[in-house]
């Protein structure tokens, strides 16, 4: 177990959500802390460990790949911001994994950067109450609902892949 079911910050006591907007928000604040959580207390070379060749899969890559995602669908799209993107280029489009190397400087920017793109994502949709609102995605639309749920799917996955990266790394498992 990770932690004692009773001090576990995931939850928060009785959850009597019952509308939409509070479901989904709920599930991406425990994803994120999930993911949070499956790194904690590692070193930058066990963050940067491998799942298996050819894969650049580690845990310090999909922080990296989900700050870029957070970046991608929070502030370029939905908010329109004209910022360049996160660990991606045309030579190099797996960057977010390929260039996770095992050193503290990497780490640091990693975990700051995710930490900052989540805080203006965690902003955004404060500021936005309604699902329904559209905003312009390449040649079609994608409504503040849409987003949310790719998010929270996003993390899902990835929480499931960390799971096994940390259980390789150390043999802990997860609840």
């Amino acid at each position: 177990m990770w932690v004692d079911p009773d001090d576990d910050p995931r939850t928060q006591g009785e959850l009597d959500i019952v509308d939409e907007r509070s479901n989904l928000l709920e599930y991406l604040r425990v994803y994120r802390l999930t993911l949070r959580m499956k790194c904690d207390g590692l070193t930058p070379e066990q963050l940067a460990v491998r799942s298996v060749p050819p894969s650049t899969l580690s845990l310090l890559g999909l922080v990296r790949h989900l700050a870029k995602v957070e970046r991608d669908w929070f502030r370029r799209t939905a908010a329109g911001e004209d910022v360049p993107r996160l660990y991606w280029s045309e030579e190099d489009r797996d960057e977010a994994f390929s260039q996770a190397i095992a050193d503290e400087r990497t780490v640091a920017t990693a975990f700051a950067s995710w930490e900052r793109e989540v805080a203006f994502a965690e902003a955004f949709v404060e500021e936005h109450t309604d699902l329904g609102e559209v905003y312009p995605h390449h040649d079609e639309s994608v409504s503040l609902r849409e987003l949310l749920l790719h998010m929270v799917e996003e993390y899902a996955r990835h929480c499931g892949h960390a799971d096994l990266l940390r259980e390789c790394v150390d043999g802990r498992t997860g609840q």
